[in-house]
């Protein structure tokens, strides 16, 4: 019996074929980079300066904590961990982060996309530390659902905090009209944090130390200033920090 011929491939499809896998396998995607997400941090949190400590204790005693003072100190960051753990373990129903949009100017419409795509790049560090904590599927998950929550600034009026950690992150941004605004938003069970640099500030008339000076007196709040001192996030911060302290 004659052996069938075996049917020739063309070469042109043979070697389309050969893309397209080599197209679909993520060891040859050289061209779209995969977004690398550190792992799960789940360590305890521990002070990595005397001050630290108090801002920690102040966080986790009272219900409203300033945190003043110069950048790589940890403000944002210890904040935003000890939020993703009281949301993990269900202290909180959800956490609230708000920043200044000094850049557009409190303007979103001529930016693409919808408003949270607008606001993305106001959120992006609050979340890499949230990643870091939570892991990423939690916490885009949480963001989906409505438990992570960023709001402008410019959009806070008539809203309030209830059951929430809220985060203030760059509050050296925020006029004292607009400092005035958001502490009048606190409602029951609510955590706040307000955290900047006086020093670092793109307006004229910054409210975050007025509104410290303000409110301090205030049995339930804690008002924590860091120093060059404080500095953590490198030797070489602390050096520019003081490069810059004369001007």
């Amino acid at each position: 019996m004659a052996r069938k011929q075996q049917q020739k491939v063309p070469a042109l499809n043979r070697n389309r074929r050969q893309q397209v896998q080599a197209e679909n396998d993520p060891r040859f995607r050289q061209d779209e980079p995969r977004p690398i997400h550190p792992k799960r941090n789940t360590a305890p949190l521990i002070a990595q300066t005397a001050k630290q400590k108090q801002y920690i204790a102040a966080i986790q005693n009272f219900d409203v904590t300033f945190g003043l003072g110069p950048a790589g100190t940890g403000k944002s960051y210890v904040a935003t961990m000890i939020a993703a753990d009281m949301l993990d373990r269900g202290e909180v129903d959800r956490i609230i982060i708000t920043r200044p949009a000094v850049e557009s100017q409190e303007e979103f419409g001529f930016l693409p996309g919808e408003l949270a795509d607008k606001y993305e790049p106001y959120l992006a560090p609050i979340k890499e530390i949230l990643y870091e904590r939570l892991g990423k599927g939690a916490t885009d998950y949480f963001v989906k659902s409505g438990r992570i929550e960023a709001i402008p600034l410019a959009f806070m009026r008539g809203r309030t905090f209830r059951d929430a950690f809220v985060i203030f992150d760059e509050a050296q941004n925020a006029t004292p009209g607009q400092m005035k605004l958001f502490l009048t938003r606190i409602g029951d069970n609510c955590k706040v944090v307000i955290d900047g640099d006086a020093a670092q500030s793109d307006i004229p008339n910054s409210g975050l130390v007025d509104a410290a000076n303000r409110v301090s007196h205030i049995p339930c709040v804690r008002v924590i200033t860091f120093d060059r001192s404080d500095v953590v996030r490198s030797g070489f911060v602390s050096e520019v920090l003081a490069a810059y302290a004369s001007d």
